[in-house]
C-alpha cells in the first residue's frame, strides 16, 4: 500500500497485477502507456491524455498533466508511513535526541559522523529492511554526538543508531 497525496487530500492505493483499489473501493479505469512519460486514461467514458512532467526521487513527488490541468502528487510508501508512525517524520519540530532503528535491518551506507551539523530533511545512513534500501533522514536540526552503529552491522528494531 502507498499513500497518495494532491490538492490537500490523502488516499490510500493498493495494487496487483489487475486492479487498483483507491480508499479500499476498486478503480475501474484503463490506462495505456505510450511511451516517452504520455499515457491514455479512459474512466467514466471519458477519454484524457495524462503526462508525466517530472519525477522527483528525493521528495517522492511526480508532477502530472492530465488533459489540461497539472497535479503535483507526493507518494509515501509503506516503510515511509511507519516511520511518521513511530515519530520520526520530518515535520517532526524541536531537538533531536536520537535516531532508533524503525525495524530490523542491515546498515549499507552511513552519511555521518560525530561533529556533522544536521537540519531536517538530510540523509543520515541507509538501512536495508526487507530487500529494500532506506534512506533514514534526520527529523529536526541538530549535531550528531555519536553514530552507535558501523556500516554492514545488523540492527534490531528501537536500537539507538545515531545520538544528537
Amino acid at each position: 500500500m502507498v499513500q497518495v497525496q494532491f490538492d490537500g487530500k490523502s488516499f490510500d492505493v493498493q495494487t496487483d497485477d489487475k486492479t487498483i483499489q483507491v480508499n479500499g473501493s476498486q478503480l475501474m479505469w484503463d490506462l495505456v502507456a505510450l511511451g516517452n512519460g504520455q499515457f491514455h486514461i479512459r474512466y467514466n467514458n471519458k477519454s484524457f491524455p495524462a503526462e508525466v512532467i517530472k519525477i522527483d526521487r528525493e521528495s517522492k513527488t511526480v508532477d502530472l498533466k492530465i488533459g489540461d490541468q497539472r497535479y503535483s502528487v507526493r507518494v509515501r510508501g509503506e516503510i515511509e508511513l511507519l516511520m511518521e508512525k513511530m515519530g520520526m517524520n520530518t515535520s517532526a519540530s524541536g531537538k533531536i535526541n536520537a535516531i532508533k532503528a524503525p525495524m530490523p535491518g542491515l546498515i549499507i551506507d552511513l552519511r555521518v559522523q560525530p561533529g556533522d551539523s544536521v537540519k531536517a530533511g538530510d540523509a543520515l545512513l541507509i538501512l536495508e529492511a526487507m530487500k529494500m534500501e532506506n534512506i533514514i533522514k534526520a527529523p529536526g536540526e541538530g549535531v550528531v554526538k555519536t553514530v552507535k552503529v558501523k556500516k554492514g552491522a545488523s540492527v534490531e528494531k528501537g536500537q539507538v543508531m545515531i545520538e544528537f
